[in-house]
């Protein structure tokens, strides 16, 4: 049984990225997927409002909710998905895992988001959609906008 280790941050990105995923890049029969959930980080300051209980309460309904909406796509072809919540640094839960698992592909699952370098889930694995041209090109096209609003202000 193949194993695989998936990192989500967003359902529905994760379910666009593995429909458009080849077959050959994610394997045929069964699998075992490990899905690590890596739940929305909350300000420090949250601490004031917010129990410590109560936080890891809300991050435990956040990964049934993800896992609720992935189970269907990853129980495919009789495989068995094992959950698992990320705390810590991932490079170091990845290792982790692959000690405990065996053997794992790793895939990085979790939404890009612009102008933030996602943490790496490994050495060898680049997060997906990662750009250096997100944040500069966005200063880029204001600093257009700002030259074209003086010229058509003379």
């Amino acid at each position: 049984m193949e194993k695989i280790i998936l990192y989500v941050d967003d359902a529905a990105y994760a379910r666009e990225l593995l429909s458009r995923l080849t077959p050959e890049a994610v394997g045929t029969g069964a699998r075992h997927w490990v899905l690590v959930a890596c739940a929305p980080r909350m300000t420090h300051r949250i601490s004031k409002w917010v129990s410590h209980s109560a936080r890891e309460n809300w991050r435990n309904k956040w990964l049934a909710k993800t896992q609720e909406q992935l189970l269907p796509l990853l129980q495919l072809e009789d495989s068995r998905v094992t959950s698992v919540l990320a705390k810590g640094p991932l490079a170091e839960l990845t290792q982790r895992l692959k000690m405990e698992h065996g053997t794992a592909r790793v895939i990085d699952a979790r939404r890009p988001k612009i102008g933030v370098d996602l943490e790496p889930v490994a050495p060898d694995v680049q997060s997906p959609g990662q750009s250096g041209w997100a944040l500069p090109g966005a200063v880029l096209g204001m600093g257009a906008l700002l030259v074209l609003a003086n010229e058509l202000t003379d």
